[in-house]
């Protein structure tokens, strides 16, 4: 199996599962969390996060993956991260992440997104990485160029909600 649970000094990053349905449906029907993606609204019913859970745990190879961020010292856990979109004909992939409102600015993604990025360009052979991130969503900003990404442009015309969302594309390449 090529995705595995993985580990920093604080997470335990484990691969989502059915044992996730409740907590995936408290972080993806939360309004704040939601608030900076583009592509979906929050769910709505539990049955939701058992189809985003099916989608993400396919039988491999797939072309994409998410990790359950587990706080080691208590098991509470915290936000999920992961792959979607990889080529593995090019070596690209796009990578999405998320957190619980409380523990932002606390760390854990740029543990979990350096960990997971490592696992990327050794186990996965990905060459590059990019993420589209909402312009106003300075924090996520922040972390993708912590994490090495580069502004590379950004995308016009996309709507949600009714309204223009622009984001900001970066990427991180590996040569």
């Amino acid at each position: 199996m090529l995705f595995r649970g993985l580990e920093t000094d604080r997470l335990l990053l484990k691969n989502i599962s059915a044992a996730d349905r409740e907590f995936i449906f408290s972080v993806f029907s939360n309004d704040d969390v939601n608030r900076f993606l583009f592509d979906a609204e929050p769910l709505k019913e539990i049955k939701d996060a058992d189809d985003l859970i099916d989608f993400y745990t396919i039988e491999e190879l797939r072309w994409h993956h998410r990790w359950v961020l587990v706080r080691k010292n208590d098991g509470v856990k915290l936000g999920t991260c992961g792959f979607h979109c990889w080529d593995k004909e090019t070596g690209c992939c796009d990578v999405g992440y998320d957190l619980l409102p409380d523990c932002w600015g606390k760390g854990y993604m740029l543990e979990a997104m350096r960990t997971i990025i490592k696992f990327a360009k050794d186990e996965m052979n990905i060459k590059q990485i990019n993420t589209c991130i909402y312009i106003n969503n300075k924090k996520s900003i922040r972390l993708a160029e912590k994490c090495g990404f580069g502004f590379m442009g950004q995308m016009k015309d996309e709507f949600f909600r009714g309204k223009k969302y622009p984001h900001k594309i970066f990427s991180l390449r590996f040569d």
